[in-house]
């Protein structure tokens, strides 16, 4: 018995919709392009539509390139009602060679990747380090004259290398300054420094007080000045609030109309003292203007 040996057939593919349309307009130039603005990959060819500014393949790179159709929207923001892009089946003249578009391509890369190092860097000066004060300047202007000259004192009279003695034993004095410790040779000099700067800080101090009070003065003379240009508009606003009270309480106190009701002893005496207040006010105020 002989069997058949059955032919494997390809399953039929839907083919792509192909078209001969060509847009008239005018062909695309590839070189007037630059690199980022076409792919000339092998199978990949891809250019960027001068009219909706989205990536569009080509196709009939091997006979005649056109743009693929398509719409001016890309895909993932495409409406419900979609519209076709007026380039679309636009030929293009690809006139620049794959490889020239390559190094084209590798050297823009290669630039950008190398902007940032070739762009100056902002230079931060440093400030030049200032002389560092002498210790007798710092202590000096911390420490009076008198204070430096008992903190000597005690130092002597309780250090043993720093004081001088007698045949008894008692402190007479002080010992040579090389020949004091180190701590004494500090305080001697700071007793000596502040004596000889007391002149020039007093000076500088009774400069400060007489500053002081002379500022304190010219801001008196100043709020003087100042109250002088508006007494006159504020006594005249207190004489004015002081008419308008009395006339309300003359008017409480004499109604015009008889449907008022009447006033007691209590609030007839209460009205006539604050009118008498309020008119001795006035009297004041009249006098000091």
């Amino acid at each position: 018995m002989t069997t058949t040996t059955v032919e494997p057939k390809a399953r039929k593919r839907p083919r792509k919709t192909r078209t001969r349309n060509v847009s008239p307009l005018e062909p695309l130039i590839a070189s007037r392009l630059t690199a980022s603005q076409i792919d000339l990959t092998p199978g990949k060819e891809h250019v960027i539509c001068p009219t909706c500014r989205n990536w569009t393949p080509i196709t009939g790179v091997l006979g005649t390139p056109v743009l693929v159709p398509h719409h001016t929207t890309p895909y993932h923001d495409r409406t419900t009602t979609p519209r076709r892009c007026s380039n679309s089946n636009r030929r293009i003249l690809l006139d620049t060679p794959v490889d020239a578009w390559q190094a084209e391509r590798a050297e823009r890369i290669e630039g950008s990747a190398t902007v940032a190092s070739r762009r100056p860097t902002r230079v931060t000066r440093k400030p030049w380090p200032t002389t560092a004060p002498a210790v007798m300047q710092i202590v000096g202007g911390l420490v009076d004259d008198k204070t430096a000259r008992r903190l000597d004192e005690a130092h002597i009279s309780g250090c043993s290398v720093c004081s001088a003695k007698d045949n008894r034993g008692t402190v007479i004095g002080a010992v040579d300054v090389a020949s004091r410790c180190t701590d004494g040779r500090r305080l001697a000099q700071l007793a000596a420094h502040t004596r000889r700067a007391a002149p020039a800080r007093h000076t500088a101090q009774m400069d400060r007080e007489e500053w002081s009070d002379r500022w304190e003065r010219g801001l008196q003379l100043l709020q003087q000045q100042q109250w002088a240009q508006t007494a006159t508009a504020v006594a005249d606003t207190d004489l004015q609030r002081i008419d308008d009270a009395l006339t309300a309480l003359v008017q409480t106190l004499n109604p015009r109309t008889t449907a008022a009701p009447p006033l007691t002893d209590w609030e007839r005496a209460d009205l006539m003292s604050a009118i008498a207040l309020l008119a001795t006010q006035k009297e004041q105020l009249a006098r000091r203007r």
